[in-house]
């Protein structure tokens, strides 16, 4: 099978090689050299794709692949990118750059800086095959050569692709390849017309997979690259309303304010609890506070609000979730809560378990109108935001 076929995490290199020029906004054709019989059956994701795409027979060498593809690219097509099917993990800020860079001084190719210190030698310069692999014969050989330079790694880079050129350029250097020659990329042929080739910076992780070995790396690198899944946001809104009546304690987000009169109901009619916990409830989908605390179960009777909270944080985490922050209106006549908020705010923090800043409580009135205008009776809305942990 060739090596641009192989799966690597799941996916065929070749697809992946493709697929981030098919993404890629300032490309607008795409031309992929195959071998015959490829070329003749290729593979479906390069049949139907978003961006036009051109199946063409390969040659026997690089160049001759790249000069087939090269006969066949539109002819309003300004600049050209060549790239190897067999480095699927580039990255389409890397084709940008290279691509810019071509635009402004006719060529460019990707390329890192070398970090080992780099030897020149003499000797058999076959010893190793070409494939990186060595048997005993090929080992052997290696004590035949010998170090006659050391060359500063500084001036060394080792090339990647993409490589980008002005069409004009790439035509000329291609033209400038000799029968039987190998030349091991574009930017070499570019070299020899004497045009000069900016150097853009590569990634380390845009590996040429060429042997076997190089697969298990090709592996990491896919699963390390995969896009981390967004957290999901949810919103909630809870509403909750009570009159006030003599004789019960008036309980607001936790905390009791001085009053001659406080909200009537089964459990405390912490109103700001109560609006939060329906709030809650209802980003995750999981019904009203009536639901889960009904005012016919004597277990909730006089329940604190910050309880029927606390269990509705149990809820919510159960569903896969988190509280981000609460924001709460209070709409009383009388007494005025503004200096009760900030012990409000911590009471509850501490039970939604978030920063006391992820609360926030606001005192309002409602001008007289309608019952809770007229102090007999208190109200709250709320808003609540969760978020997958």
């Amino acid at each position: 099978m060739p090596k641009q076929l192989l799966l690597v995490d799941g996916r065929p290199i070749l697809e992946r090689s493709i697929a981030l020029f098919v993404e890629h906004p300032a490309i607008d054709e795409i031309i992929v050299a195959l071998p015959p019989d490829l070329a003749e059956d290729p593979p479906a994701y390069l049949v139907a794709n978003s961006k036009p795409i051109r199946v063409i027979r390969g040659g026997m060498r690089r160049q001759d692949s790249v000069a087939n593809a090269f006969a066949e690219v539109d002819p309003r097509c300004e600049l050209v990118v060549v790239h190897d099917a067999a480095r699927p993990f580039a990255t389409a800020d890397l084709v940008s750059r290279t691509i810019a860079a071509a635009a402004e001084c006719g060529a460019a190719v990707a390329a890192i800086r070398a970090r080992d210190t780099v030897k020149r030698v003499q000797g058999p310069a076959e010893a190793g095959r070409h494939d990186g692999s060595q048997g005993p014969a090929e080992a052997g050989r290696h004590a035949d050569v010998t170090v006659t330079e050391t060359i500063p790694r500084e001036t060394i880079y080792l090339a990647q692709t993409p490589q980008a050129f002005q069409r004009g350029v790439l035509r000329d250097a291609l033209a400038l390849a000799e029968p039987g020659s190998e030349a091991t990329d574009e930017a070499a042929l570019a070299e020899r017309m004497g045009h000069p080739v900016r150097i853009v910076e590569g990634e380390p992780s845009n590996i040429k997979i060429t042997t076997p070995d190089d697969v298990p790396s090709a592996e990491l690198i896919a699963r390390r690259s995969q896009p981390k899944p967004a957290r999901t946001g949810r919103a909630g809104t809870g509403y909750d309303l009570h009159r006030l009546v003599p004789g019960r304690r008036l309980m607001i987000g936790g905390v009791e304010i001085p009053s001659d009169r406080g909200p009537l109901g089964h459990s405390d009619g912490d109103v700001v609890c109560h609006a939060v916990v329906d709030a809650m409830l209802g980003a995750v989908g999981l019904g009203d506070i009536g639901r889960h605390f009904p005012d016919t179960d004597p277990h909730w009777k006089d329940a604190a609000g910050l309880d029927l909270l606390a269990r509705a944080v149990e809820l919510v985490r159960a569903g896969g979730f988190e509280v981000g922050n609460v924001d709460v209106t209070v709409v009383l006549e009388a007494p005025k809560i503004k200096a009760f908020v900030d012990p409000m705010r911590a009471a509850m923090a501490g039970t939604l378990g978030i920063a006391v800043d992820r609360v926030s409580i606001k005192g309002k009135t409602n001008e007289g109108v309608d019952a809770v205008g007229r102090g007999e009776a208190i109200a709250a809305h709320a808003i609540a935001l969760l978020r997958q942990p």
